[in-house]
């Protein structure tokens, strides 16, 4: 047995699961709602607040289908529990980030300013304080789009390893290079 696959997902209070034909699994709660398209060779069965995924055969396509599917429904049942957050932090000299709306504009040190709209399912927040450095926080239900979002911010300006300048995450630890050696 597969060792993710095997174990089942608990449902807190106030999360609902609905499947439908097809293996269209629904999950709702109270920070919203999403759908998983499951491969039907799955058996999901929903029991005493519990969704429990079950594979057909040994087959090694379905020993990897049974994981990866209960990792995507524990994840939506995460997500519209408690939901996801991602925080990025802009590292440089006149690097800021403003959002309004669902706009998010960045100023990176190119020549102009980057607008990125950011999809209405993620709320974006950017904070600048006084001598810290803008953070951007990324909220949202869905866990892929929340970590695609942010990753398309990253890729605007990645961390380099001289000086660190870039956008990082919150807490992540940069491998930094030493610089030239000074002439003596």
């Amino acid at each position: 047995m597969s060792r993710i696959g095997k174990l089942p997902i608990d449902l807190p209070s106030g999360v609902t699961v609905n499947i439908s034909k097809g293996n269209l699994v629904t999950v709702k709660g109270p920070m919203g709602e999403l759908t998983q398209q499951v491969n039907p060779d799955i058996i999901i069965k929903v029991e005493d607040n519990r969704i429990i995924l079950k594979r057909p055969t040994e087959q090694k396509r379905h020993k990897s289908m049974h994981g990866l599917y209960r990792s995507l429904l524990s994840n939506m049942v995460e997500g519209v529990s408690k939901g996801f957050e991602i925080k990025q932090e802009l590292v440089g000299v006149g690097y800021r980030a403003t959002s309004n709306g669902q706009i998010l504009e960045l100023a990176l040190g190119y020549s102009h300013a980057i607008y990125l709209e950011i999809p209405k399912e993620v709320k974006v927040e950017a904070v600048t304080e006084k001598r810290a450095n803008p953070i951007i926080t990324l909220k949202s239900a869905d866990k892929q789009l929340v970590g695609q979002v942010a990753a398309k911010i990253r890729s605007f300006r990645k961390p380099e390893p001289y000086k660190g300048k870039g956008i990082k995450f919150v807490g992540e630890q940069l491998r930094r290079k030493a610089g030239k050696a000074a002439a003596s």
